[in-house]
C-alpha cells in the first residue's frame, strides 16, 4: 500500500508544478513535456499496482478456507532465528527507502517555491573566485555559471565555434542589441564570447541589481537567473554597469538600462570584461517570471 502512496504522491507533486505555474522554477520550460512524461508514467504504474492490490486481496479472500489438521507437524525452531533477523533487516531497508523517497514528495508540496534573488547570491558566496569558465564540464556544467553563458560544454570544441559565429551573426547586424526574455542568454553568451565586436554598440536589458562589494555608487552588477537546461546548469547571469554619477540602488531592485559597451579591467577577475556605460535608466517591475532560458 505504501507504494501505491509514493506513485501517487509523485504523479500529485508534476501535476501541481505545473498546474500551479512553478515547473519553470526547476527546468528550462522547452523539456517540460519530460515532466507530463514523468506525470503519465506515475499515473500508469498507480494503476498497475492498484490493479496488483486488487488481485491480490480477491485471492486472498478466495483461499480463506477452515484451518484443518492434517496431522502433519512441521518444526520451525531450527531457522528461526535466522529468519527473523533477515525479516528484520528487509523491514528496516524498506522503510528507510520509503522515507527516502517520501521526502522529496512532502517537501515538494508543503515548502513554497523560493524565487532566487540577491540573497541567494550572497548565501552562495558570490565572490567570482574565477572567470575562467575552463573549470566548467559536462558533468558539472552549472559549477561556475555566473556573469557570462557558457553552453561549449554541450558541443565538441569545432562545433561549438560553428554555433558561437551562427549566433553572432544573428545580433551583429543590430546597431541596438536589446536583450529580451527570449534571446537573454543566447545574446549575453555572444557579447561575452566576442565583446570586440560589440565595442560601441547600443545594449539595452533588464535586471535586478545586485550591488556586491563596490567601491563607489557608480557600478553594480544587473543580474538576472537563467536556466540552460535545468536548476544543475542554472546560474546567475549579466553584466557590469557604470553609471555616469551615483545612483541610489539597492540589491533586488528592477531597472531597465539602455549603454554603450565597453570594457573595464576588474580587479577580482585580474582580467578585463565587459562594461556597460549606462547612458538612460529606469526602474520597472519585477516580471511575472524573473528567470531566463536558453533556447536554440
Amino acid at each position: 500500500m505504501t507504494r501505491l502512496y509514493i506513485l501517487g504522491g509523485f504523479a500529485f507533486l508534476f501535476l501541481d508544478l505545473h498546474l500551479n505555474g512553478n515547473l519553470n522554477k526547476y527546468i528550462n520550460m522547452k523539456y517540460a513535456y519530460l515532466s507530463v512524461g514523468a506525470i503519465v508514467l506515475f499515473a500508469l504504474l498507480f494503476a498497475v499496482e492498484l490493479w496488483r492490490l486488487f488481485m491480490q486481496e480477491r485471492a486472498g479472500k478466495r483461499g480463506k478456507a477452515p484451518h484443518a489438521d492434517d496431522g502433519h507437524h512441521h518444526d520451525h525452531h531450527h531457522d528461526h532465528g535466522s529468519g527473523y533477523a533477515h525479516g528484520k533487516t528487509s523491514k528496516l531497508s524498506r522503510r528507510f527507502t520509503y522515507a527516502a523517497l517520501s521526502f522529496p514528495i512532502l517537501t515538494g508540496v508543503l515548502l513554497p517555491v523560493q524565487t532566487l534573488d540577491s540573497s541567494f547570491v550572497k548565501a552562495k558566496g558570490f565572490s567570482f573566485p574565477s572567470f575562467d569558465v575552463s573549470d566548467v564540464s559536462a558533468d558539472n556544467p552549472g559549477y561556475h555559471q555566473f556573469l557570462r553563458p557558457d553552453t561549449s560544454v554541450f558541443y565538441g570544441k569545432e562545433g561549438y565555434r560553428i554555433v558561437s559565429h551562427e549566433e553572432l551573426n544573428e545580433f551583429l547586424d543590430q546597431q541596438e542589441v536589446i536583450l529580451t526574455d527570449q534571446n537573454y542568454l543566447k545574446g549575453l553568451e555572444a557579447i561575452y564570447n566576442y565583446p570586440d565586436r560589440f565595442a560601441g554598440k547600443t545594449i539595452g536589458f533588464d535586471g535586478f541589481v545586485y550591488r556586491g562589494q563596490q567601491v563607489d555608487d557608480k557600478h553594480d552588477f544587473l543580474f538576472r537567473f537563467g536556466f540552460i537546461h535545468c536548476v544543475a546548469d542554472s546560474g546567475v547571469f549579466g553584466m557590469l554597469l557604470e553609471f555616469p554619477s551615483s545612483v541610489n540602488l539597492k540589491d533586488d531592485d528592477w531597472i531597465h538600462v539602455t549603454g554603450t559597451l565597453g570594457g573595464e579591467y576588474y580587479q577580482p577577475f585580474k582580467e578585463t570584461i565587459p562594461v556597460l556605460k549606462v547612458r538612460e535608466w529606469n526602474r520597472i517591475d519585477p516580471p511575472k517570471d524573473p528567470y531566463v532560458y536558453r533556447t536554440y
